[in-house]
């Protein structure tokens, strides 16, 4: 290994944690992605599609794997202080790298449309007015929270509506039940009656459907690198673990089950929960939804504009000053949520469920079968990482084109849809894991995109 790249390896893993956020920043920073609205959705939209039981068994399965993976994502990030655009220089290559960050900070600014969306529509439902006015309303006081950088404002903002949230909910499901009346329907909605073949049963097909937001886990790698080396197992457990998403699925879930099932007419849609939020308290519902969202858009914005400088600066070799990203970022959201968003969630889930969910994989592959080791050398400049690497290019594009396939093939023929929604996550982020596992072994040259130093023997 060059002696530059060893020194700063050195460095990297024994360097001073004082410019890293503390424990408690970071967790009230990162806790505010659980209060995106999509959460309080899909529960419902599980729930309403494959019955109660089957809803609730895989939102408890998918809690104990998103807790696992992100045990093993976080303490990474927080070891070797790796993003996700530098782990993707190590299993893709510079140039895989650059796709990576590109398809992080669509997914990003998406969610920030979308979720900045629901603001717009409670708004309307309370006040009125265009469309365009709210939405310029609201991207405009949401982009001075992302200015400055996540240090300065995630765990403050976070911390105080945390609370508002948390409670808000708790409020509109007591509100509901006094209103409309309590009973066990949302807890015995029937399964309908869906054949092994057509998508298989129920409670695997919810689980297929939180995989649709593996991009979580891209979000976790992120936002672990800020934090201290001390911290990792509280982190492991706390912050980024099972604990997060029993809060941010199990209870997101409940509230949206219950208010789907107890409300009447309440339409199973992120729009249609929170306008029947909005209607059902008047001024108090809508401070429920600005809250939750402001919470969620602050690190869709922060990883939205840094994901979209990272590829400016690194790739096409553009540098401008930090505000500027944010704001043209902030432009970019604005003009997406003029365009009908919304009602392309489930088909833009399902592609960026494909990709993401194998770049997971094999994320998850390369840390465990290189026994938690640093390669990713954050430190390190692009100029000593091969432009494209074997390994990881292969088993991302093989496991992408087994999970589009699937999923086109339902587009073609309706027949097919539940099994493509149902089978592609699992088959993509199965064949993923696999095709890496035995390049790994079968292409040890190829385990980094380090020129610098070949891999474990």
């Amino acid at each position: 290994m060059d002696d530059d790249v060893s020194a700063t390896d050195t460095l990297a893993r024994q360097g001073d944690d004082q410019d890293q956020m503390s424990r408690r920043r970071l967790a009230m920073a990162w806790y505010g992605t659980a209060s995106a609205f999509f959460f309080v959705y899909i529960g419902a939209a599980m729930a309403s599609a494959y019955g109660s039981v089957n809803a609730f068994i895989g939102i408890v399965l998918s809690i104990l794997a998103y807790g696992a993976i992100n045990m093993v994502l976080s303490k990474y990030a927080l070891l070797n202080r790796t993003t996700v655009a530098q782990f993707s220089r190590t299993i893709l290559g510079r140039a895989g790298s650059a796709i990576a960050m590109v398809i992080f900070a669509l997914i990003a600014i998406y969610y920030a449309v979308f979720e900045g969306s629901i603001v717009v529509f409670a708004f309307q439902e309370a006040f009125g007015g265009p469309y365009w006015l709210w939405a310029l309303i609201v991207v405009a006081y949401s982009t001075p929270l992302v200015i400055g950088g996540a240090r300065r404002f995630l765990d403050k903002i976070n911390g105080i509506l945390m609370p508002i949230y948390f409670f808000g909910l708790i409020a509109a499901v007591v509100w509901a039940g006094a209103v409309y009346g309590s009973s066990d329907a949302w807890a015995t909605h029937p399964a309908p009656e869906i054949a092994f073949a057509s998508g298989g049963p129920g409670w695997l097909a919810t689980f297929a459907g939180y995989m649709g937001i593996w991009i979580m886990m891209m979000f976790t790698t992120d936002f672990a690198a800020l934090g201290r080396r001390k911290d990792v197992r509280f982190h492991q457990w706390v912050t980024f673990g099972p604990l997060f998403y029993v809060l941010a699925y199990g209870f997101a879930a409940f509230v949206g089950i219950f208010l789907t099932f107890t409300i009447p007419g309440l339409e199973v849609s992120e729009t249609g929960v929170a306008g029947g939020i909005v209607k059902l308290m008047g001024v108090l519902g809508l401070i429920v939804i600005i809250s939750t969202q402001t919470r969620i858009n602050t690190a869709n914005y922060f990883l939205g504009y840094s994901n979209l400088q990272a590829f400016g600066e690194r790739v096409l070799r553009v540098r401008m000053p930090t505000i500027v990203w944010v704001l043209l970022s902030s432009a970019i959201i604005y003009l997406l949520m003029l365009l009908p968003v919304v009602q392309y969630l489930l088909i833009a889930l399902a592609w960026q469920g494909v990709l993401v969910t194998a770049w997971v994989a094999i994320a998850v592959v390369h840390i465990v079968l290189g026994r938690g080791r640093n390669h990713e050398h954050a430190q390190i400049g692009d100029h000593h990482y091969r432009a494209l690497n074997a390994n990881g290019l292969i088993a991302w594009s093989v496991a992408t084109v087994i999970g589009l396939a699937l999923l086109q093939l339902g587009a073609i023929d309706p027949a097919f849809a539940e099994a493509g929604a149902t089978w592609g996550p699992l088959l993509t982020a199965s064949s993923a894991a696999l095709i890496y596992a035995v390049l790994w072994r079968a292409n040890p040259r190829s385990r980094t995109g380090l020129i610098a130093t070949i891999s474990d023997h």
